[in-house]
């Protein structure tokens, strides 16, 4: 993930919050390090903007997985 062309096509668009998503084809809904610490780089970016990152979903066949519920957000 392009921290610059999203937090572009977010500016460009007038938005004030975000959520992230991506998915997982394997099922497994544990979020990796990278994924960890890309939605900690996004949330900083995002405060330095004043753009509110709401949430980080993973998706799979299995169900979802969501930052914000689990407080890691």
């Amino acid at each position: 993930m392009d921290l610059k062309v999203v937090f572009a096509i977010t500016l460009k668009g007038g938005t004030t919050s975000l959520v992230l998503s991506h998915n997982h084809p394997s099922g497994n809904l544990k979020p990796s390090g990278a994924d960890i610490a890309i939605t900690k780089r996004m949330k900083d970016a995002g405060m330095l903007l004043d753009i509110d990152i709401v949430d980080h979903l993973i998706l799979s066949s299995e169900g979802y997985y969501s930052f914000a519920e689990e407080d890691l957000i």
